[in-house]
C-alpha cells in the first residue's frame, strides 16, 4: 500500500513539473524524491511522470491519479483535525436538557456562546423537566442538564449558574396592574395562576412555602406546568403570577409586569448537572459544561 509520503511527494512534483522546486517546497534532496516516486509507481504499476533532462510531464495515468492523490491528502489533513478537535472537546456531539424556565434568557446565551467559541460542536438541545433531565443523565440518555434542583445522586455532579428574583405578571385591566411595586401582601385573596406539583415541582413547592409562612392565601385559579402557558392564561385576564425576572424580556398581550418585595431566599434557581466520568471520560462534554459555567460567571 502506498504512503502518503508518497502521495504528497507526488502531488507536489505534478504540480510544480520541476524536481527542484518540487525538493525545495517539500525540504528535501531531489534523489530520495525521485526514490519516492518511483516507489508509488512500482505500487501502482503505471507510470505517473514522464522525465526527461530537460522537462516532467503528467502522463494519462498521472492525469487521472492525480485528482484522486489530491483528494486523499484532503482527507487525511481534515481526519487529523477532526480527530484533534475531538481530543480536546472542540468537536463531537453533546446532547443539552433544559427546564422552560431557561430558555427566556440563559439558554439563548448558551447556544451564541458555543456557536462561537465551539464551533465545530454539535448541540442537541431537548425541553425536559427537572426529573426527566436526572432520569435521562443515569441512562446516558443526556450528558448535560440545566435543572431546578441540585443532584441528589452519587454520580452526578451540579453547579449553581443561575439565580433571579421573581416578578409579579398581571393582567393590564387589572387593579394592583397600577401599583409600582407590590408586596407579598398584596396576592391575599388574589386569583393565582400558578405551576403545578409534580414534574420535579420545585416552583410550585418553593412558592407555596412563602405563601404559608406569610399566611398569604391567594386563589389558585389555573396550574399549569409551563411559564409560556401560565403567560398566555394571565394574558387572557383569569388571574396574576410570580415568574422569574427573566420572563419579562419577552412581550406578552394583555401582561404587564412589577417587581414584588419577597424573602431573600425566594429566588428561581437554575443548576447545570453531568456526570462525574465525563469530567475525565468525555472531554465535549466537558468542554460544554466549562463553557456553561464560564457565562454563568458572567451573570453574576
Amino acid at each position: 500500500m502506498f504512503q502518503l509520503s508518497q502521495i504528497r511527494c507526488f502531488v507536489v512534483v505534478a504540480n510544480e513539473l520541476h524536481f527542484g522546486r518540487a525538493a525545495v517546497r517539500l525540504h528535501m534532496t531531489q534523489p530520495p524524491l525521485s526514490r519516492q516516486i518511483q516507489q508509488l509507481e512500482a505500487m501502482l504499476g503505471v507510470q505517473l511522470l514522464e522525465r526527461t533532462q530537460r522537462s516532467v510531464r503528467l502522463t494519462p495515468a498521472g492525469k487521472a491519479f492525480l485528482p484522486e492523490a489530491e483528494y486523499v491528502l484532503a482527507a487525511s489533513a481534515s481526519a487529523t483535525l477532526v480527530a484533534r478537535r475531538a481530543a480536546t472537546g472542540e468537536a463531537g456531539t453533546v446532547s443539552l436538557g433544559y427546564v422552560a424556565g431557561a430558555s427566556f434568557a440563559f439558554m439563548p446565551q448558551i447556544v451564541a456562546a458555543a456557536r462561537a467559541q465551539l464551533p465545530g460542536l454539535d448541540i442537541v438541545l431537548r425541553d425536559l423537566s427537572t426529573t426527566e433531565q436526572f432520569e435521562a443523565l443515569r441512562s446516558g440518555r443526556l450528558d448535560l442538564g440545566i435543572v431546578r434542583s441540585p443532584v441528589d445522586h452519587t454520580d452526578l455532579r451540579s453547579a449553581s449558574v443561575l439565580r433571579e428574583p421573581f416578578v409579579a405578571a398581571l393582567p393590564v385591566a387589572h387593579p394592583l396592574a397600577a401599583k409600582r411595586k407590590l408586596a407579598l401582601a398584596d396576592l391575599h385573596g388574589q386569583d393565582l395562576v400558578m405551576y403545578e406539583p409534580g414534574q420535579g415541582g420545585q416552583l410550585y413547592e418553593l412558592l407555596s412555602s412563602v405563601f404559608h409562612a406569610a399566611q398569604v392565601l391567594p386563589r389558585y385559579v389555573q396550574q399549569v406546568r409551563q411559564t409560556y402557558s401560565l403567560m398566555g392564561l394571565v394574558g387572557s385576564g383569569i388571574g396574576l403570577a410570580l415568574v422569574q425576572a427573566s420572563v419579562a424580556r419577552v412581550r406578552m398581550p394583555g401582561v404587564v409586569v412589577r417587581p414584588i418585595a419577597l424573602p431573600a431566599h425566594a429566588v428561581s434557581e437554575l443548576h447545570l448537572a453531568w456526570r462525574a466520568r465525563d469530567e475525565r471520560e468525555n472531554p465535549a462534554v466537558d468542554r460544554l459544561r466549562q463553557l456553561v459555567q464560564a457565562e454563568a460567571l458572567l451573570n453574576q
